[in-house]
């Protein structure tokens, strides 16, 4: 029989909390978040990063979490949704899908809180193409979308500066 991958030990800091985990460094960080380490917030949609049901923010930015190794995230400030709400945003934005109904079967939906956040976080009053953009790469079935842009523009008018 032959010797399995070689592990390492990876610290990765997942919602403000350095974590260790010892992990063959090519697993993808969706396997580490749900397997390793119990956050099963995240989805596994398409696993070739086409869905979004992934997402992550990784220092700040979104990040789709089936397909890059966790040794990528290495070093970099992860949130995941279980964490998001403890961002003043985050909590905005779960807020407003909660005000908007724009989750349905809620599969996607958590990657698309994590979309909407950091979308929000860096542009926070983004037009309907810019929103539209930042959330081309998410995928919801149900149809959803525009109960999502809805949601974005009540999060947007609450954290108004």
């Amino acid at each position: 029989m032959g010797a399995g991958p070689a592990l390492v030990s990876l610290t990765l800091n997942i919602n403000g909390t350095d974590r260790v985990v010892d992990s063959d460094p090519d697993t993808p960080l969706i396997f580490v978040l749900r397997d390793e380490l119990g956050l099963k917030g995240a989805k596994l949609g398409c696993g070739l990063e086409q869905c979004g049901c992934c997402a992550v923010l990784a220092d700040g930015e979104v990040a789709l979490s089936c397909a890059t190794p966790a040794a990528v995230f290495e070093g970099k400030e992860i949130v995941t949704i279980e964490g998001i709400g403890a961002r003043a945003m985050g909590a905005a934005v779960q807020d407003a899908f909660v005000a908007a109904s724009a989750a349905q079967c809620g599969y996607c939906t958590a990657g698309l809180v994590v979309a909407v956040t950091g979308l929000l976080e860096t542009n926070p009053a983004p037009t309907r193409d810019e929103t539209a953009e930042a959330l081309t790469p998410h995928l919801c079935r149900c149809g959803s979308h525009p109960r999502v842009f809805r949601a974005v523009e009540i999060a947007a008018a609450a954290t108004d500066r």
